[in-house]
């Protein structure tokens, strides 16, 4: 089939959509499937990252005030000329919100079916940045989602929400992972050394330094004995960060290889944003045969099994945090079982076999058009 796919972030872009929506277009290629990809264009000047599996339309941004990294599409006929040129069959519609909505209108017009992918938590997001604004952002994801023929949520917590503010024909669609690349082999002793020079736990963190991810909470894991806390990534929050977790390293933004084997040199996991739709850095750090500690809401429901591959603790709880990573570490053998069974868990969840049900929610998208009858 022949797929547009219009996202609102791709590589050099370092976050869950850009991953998501490149391993999508490498599966469709795969698969023996027309892509193309719409996408922002990067800051200038900025590498291009990750080689596009296929033909990339490059739409002229502007930066995210307040959040430089985030880049925002202008206005542009290119995202409906690229739909049509195509000849499309289909138009997929990665976390829809600015540029998103222009492919939803285009596909609208030429008469061509939409599946939407819901991918980011506006409502949470409202709360953090403005304190309010949480049924504004509700009625702007349902509007956007209802033209769709199909929206696919990551997690059950996420189809959940989408059902109850109003959002019509919902599927469950999760993230696949790269099982190959993440995993405990990887693990690197010089490296460990490195971090922890007087043999200390190391409890990681990784994913964007931004205000709703909330990695402060992590403060009082600083304060244990015999624990270093590492952050990797990088955002508007890093310079608060480095202020409030005393200790830390921060390595910045790593990605590939590199960003698997600080994965797998780690001795246990911890996230602490409450607002994730699914969590695509936990199931890699179970790849990675680590133990998680996650707060009880959104994605981490479906990954972690609390009790065995790791512990879910009451989101904004710094000191349930704290405590769940101080029991762990006392307890070499659990965080070994917890690694262990977590690895198990994510072996069949690769990006092949999670692209194949999506070109198969693609198929029963096309049917469902070709069964109404014409007007």
């Amino acid at each position: 089939m022949r797929v547009v796919i219009v996202t609102e972030s791709f590589p050099p872009d370092v976050n869950g959509v850009a991953h998501c929506t490149l391993q999508t277009a490498r599966h469709l290629v795969d698969r023996g499937h027309d892509c193309v990809v719409v996408a922002p264009a990067p800051a200038p000047g900025n590498a291009a990252g990750a080689a596009a599996p296929c033909p990339l339309v490059r739409i002229p941004s502007l930066p995210l005030p307040g959040y430089p990294q985030v880049r925002v599409a202008l206005p542009s006929r290119r995202v409906a000329a690229a739909i049509a040129e195509h000849r499309a069959d289909l138009v997929h519609l990665a976390g829809p919100f600015v540029l998103g909505v222009r492919g939803m209108a285009a596909a609208d017009r030429l008469g061509v079916p939409a599946v939407a992918v819901y991918q980011t938590d506006l409502a949470g997001y409202a709360r953090t940045y403005m304190g309010a604004g949480e049924a504004a952002a509700w009625r702007r994801v349902r509007s956007v989602h209802a033209a769709a023929d199909l929206t696919l949520a990551p997690s059950h917590t996420a189809l959940r929400d989408l059902q109850a503010h109003g959002v019509p024909r919902v599927a469950l669609w999760p993230r696949g992972v790269d099982t190959v690349r993440f995993r405990p082999g990887r693990r690197d002793e010089a490296l460990r050394r490195e971090l922890a020079p007087d043999g200390e736990l190391i409890v990681g963190y990784v994913g964007r330094l931004a205000p709703e991810k909330q990695v402060e909470l992590l403060a009082g894991v600083c304060g244990l004995d015999g624990v270093r806390v590492v952050v990797v990534g990088d955002g508007p929050s890093r310079p608060g960060l480095e202020q409030a977790l005393p200790g830390a390293a921060f390595l910045g933004c790593r990605t590939g290889d590199d960003l698997a084997r600080v994965f797998a040199s780690l001795d246990l996991f911890a996230h602490t944003g409450p607002f994730e739709t699914f969590c695509q850095t936990v199931q890699e750090a179970m790849a990675s045969g680590l133990p998680v500690v996650a707060p009880a809401a959104g994605g981490p429901l479906d990954l972690v099994a609390h009790g065995r591959t790791g512990l879910l603790v009451p989101p904004r709880d710094a000191a349930a945090l704290r405590d769940a990573v101080w029991s762990l570490s006392a307890d070499t053998a659990l965080r070994a079982a917890y690694g262990a069974a977590g690895r198990a868990a994510v072996e069949g969840r690769t990006w092949t076999a999670v692209g194949d049900r999506l070109i198969g929610h693609y198929t029963d998208v096309l049917s469902s058009r070709k069964a109404v009858p014409a007007a």
